[in-house]
């Protein structure tokens, strides 16, 4: 299978004034949560299809833009080929709480991309089964004794 499109995410210079267009605009559902110390995430529930989340560009001076996240294995190996392939990188590697981890490269074209890795989910444990026993054969049931006429 390929690598699909997973989310989509606004960096913006006033998630207020983006959420409060989107909200209007679309029906979706934003939810915002904390990130840390001053720092804000909005999730953008979609329904069907890629939803997203609309956050605080993380540097001043970088353009307000969507970005899309591609789902790969490994962030640490695709990234390491994209730049073989020319890409400039951006984040390289940074764990999100338990969810995975991301990475951010522009392509030598110009354009940006992002790179999700989910994290690995924990083994199930299976409660050990006790070894079958064969079922016991039924006892057969004895017919009464025929009376004995007299």
């Amino acid at each position: 299978m390929g690598n699909p499109f997973v989310h989509v995410e606004l960096n913006t210079g006033d998630v207020g004034a983006a959420t409060g267009f989107y909200k209007q605009l679309f029906d979706w559902k934003l939810a915002t949560m904390p990130m840390g110390p001053g720092m804000t995430y909005t999730t953008i529930g979609v329904g069907k299809g890629t939803g997203g989340g609309m956050q605080q560009k993380p540097m001043p001076d970088a353009p307000t833009q969507w970005l899309p996240y591609v789902q790969v294995d490994s962030v640490k190996k695709t990234i390491a080929k994209a730049q073989s392939l020319g890409a400039q990188i951006i984040v390289d590697y940074m764990p999100v709480a338990s969810m995975g981890a991301l990475g951010i490269f522009i392509d030598p074209t110009g354009a940006a991309l992002g790179l999700w890795e989910m994290a690995a989910k924990p083994a199930k444990r299976t409660a050990k089964r006790s070894a079958k026993k064969p079922a016991k054969k039924a006892a057969a049931k004895k017919k009464p004794a025929k009376k004995k006429k007299k």
